[in-house]
């Protein structure tokens, strides 16, 4: 799982739509979403009665059609049981977009995102592919103006807030080129990563020294589902007592859905971050 959690970040395209043959421009009344944030996407959009089956990740909301259906070892076959007139998947995996094409079923492919921009691209792509291009602009526009105004209530200290997000509790993180870094870039935050970020992934795995020595202001937990972490268990490191996120309680435990997806949901968590910053920022921390 851990190592899936990391491949699902790092593959980054345009969306793209492939339409079977002799498929018309009908709106899809049988979806078929394998890919968590699209599942989220088409439920905040109002496609959801459309929607037929859901992949084993997609758990938001929770009215989704849920079933065993992989989006990481997609089968064409089993996808083409639920009868679909449109597909949504996060990747070509095991080329499962050809394998459909072969069946005549559209797919939409709709992949990790890079930018807050292409996230708000994806929602309307799914939007003008299931008949909801006006709420899916509508969310869009919500979401646009809820992140930015979350950002422009965020105080900009003179020296800026250092950041370190745990992926997994083997101490993968993300650089501020990776879409949760730009976030932290939009708050005016520090990525501690930038600094062993030179592979040029965007996901390099840190030492527990470089940690330590490079001290964050903030700690965020985007592993608290997966790994069980906690400003608790993250306080028994051996050497993390002396750093001053954890100092000053200032260890955020996220959840990891959350913080991994790209859908409406991120709004909540650009939130809490910046409720976190603030919370610094009142204190005295930077200056």
């Amino acid at each position: 799982m851990v190592t899936l959690r990391r491949a699902g970040m790092v593959v980054l395209a345009l969306a793209f739509f492939v339409p079977g043959a002799g498929t018309a421009a009908a709106v899809p009344s049988r979806i078929v979403s394998l890919s968590p944030t699209a599942t989220e996407d088409l439920f905040a959009i109002g496609a959801g009665k459309q929607v037929v089956a859901v992949d084993n990740q997609s758990n938001y909301p929770a009215s989704a059609p849920h079933t065993k259906l992989s989006g990481y070892t997609p089968n064409a076959e089993a996808i083409a049981g639920y009868r679909p007139d449109l597909v949504v998947v996060s990747a070509d995996l095991g080329h499962v977009v050809e394998a459909l094409h072969e069946l005549k079923i559209p797919v939409l492919v709709e992949p990790t995102a890079s930018t807050l921009g292409d996230a708000y691209g994806q929602i309307d792509a799914l939007g003008k592919a299931t008949g909801h291009a006006a709420a899916a602009a509508s969310l869009v526009g919500r979401m646009r103006s809820q992140i930015a105004s979350i950002a422009a209530s965020v105080p900009r200290p003179a020296k800026p807030i250092t950041v370190y997000h745990e992926l997994e509790q083997d101490l993968y993180s993300a650089t501020s080129t990776t879409f949760i870094g730009r976030i932290y870039t939009l708050l005016g935050l520090k990525d501690i990563a930038d600094a062993a970020g030179k592979s040029g992934s965007g996901y390099p795995q840190l030492s527990s020294e470089f940690v330590v020595a490079a001290d964050p202001d903030l700690i965020v937990l985007a592993d608290t589902k997966c790994c069980g972490q906690s400003a608790a268990t993250v306080a028994k490191r051996p050497g993390w007592s002396t750093i001053t996120a954890v100092q000053k309680h200032d260890v955020l435990a996220v959840n990891d859905d959350i913080a991994s997806r790209w859908g409406p949901r991120v709004v909540d968590f650009v939130r809490m971050v910046a409720a976190g910053v603030k919370r610094i920022v009142a204190r005295g921390g930077r200056g």
